[in-house]
């Protein structure tokens, strides 16, 4: 499995347009939120380093620590989700002429799609929790990355929205209909809840302008 991490961005942007079953969706999703984590990182770091802003450091300070955790966690989301997608395209692959052998390829790919469900569940929660924090580093960051902020909970939404529409697609190979429709729940709450904070980060950035 590639380390994308590893990779120069030529390098993982070919791969990620080449026909190979991955990277994919779910990974770029990761990646985008990684990279709206990075933009909260350095808001913050902006606004920590100006002594101007020292009324803002208590507030601002765990808001960079988490967005760091939330850069490391999504960027090894990118490669588990490439991996478990890996895992739906292996258990296809199984032979099914036996009895025994379709029900073991059953089982795989139940498996299997089940986990190509959960990581992009798992980047989405990810992206979602940051981006919770982020109407504050609006308000009290460094005024003068104001708009990286508001680019920070774009990505961080638009790597939530990607995310769920792996979910979604996934679902579909899931028989667990209790299971479901939990997911689908959970998806639509983390859709509202994103779209309602993206929106609140961009009308507090616009006022700063």
């Amino acid at each position: 499995m590639t380390d994308f991490s590893k990779l120069s961005l030529d390098d993982f942007l070919a791969a990620l347009a080449s026909e190979a079953p991955t990277p994919w969706g779910g990974t770029a999703a990761a990646i985008a939120g990684a990279m709206g984590a990075a933009l909260a990182e350095m808001v913050a770091a902006l606004t920590l380093a100006r002594e101007k802003y020292a009324s803002a450091h208590e507030a601002v300070r765990p808001i960079g620590q988490a967005a760091r955790a939330a850069r490391e966690e999504l960027v090894a989301l990118a490669r588990e989700d490439s991996e478990a997608y890996e895992e739906v395209v292996a258990a296809r692959r199984l032979p099914k002429e036996s009895a025994e052998e379709k029900a073991e390829r059953d089982r795989r790919l139940a498996a299997s799609n089940r986990r190509a469900a959960e990581v992009p569940m798992r980047t989405a929660q990810a992206a979602a929790r940051l981006l919770a924090a982020l109407p504050e580093l609006a308000e009290k960051g460094n005024p003068n990355a104001a708009s990286d902020a508001g680019s920070a909970a774009l990505m961080l939404e638009a790597a939530a929205e990607a995310a769920l529409l792996n979910v979604g697609i996934n679902l579909s190979g899931i028989s667990d209909a209790q299971l479901v429709g939990r997911m689908q729940q959970e998806t639509a709450d983390l859709q509202t809840e994103a779209q309602r904070l993206r929106d609140q980060v961009l009308a507090t950035v616009r006022r700063r302008f």
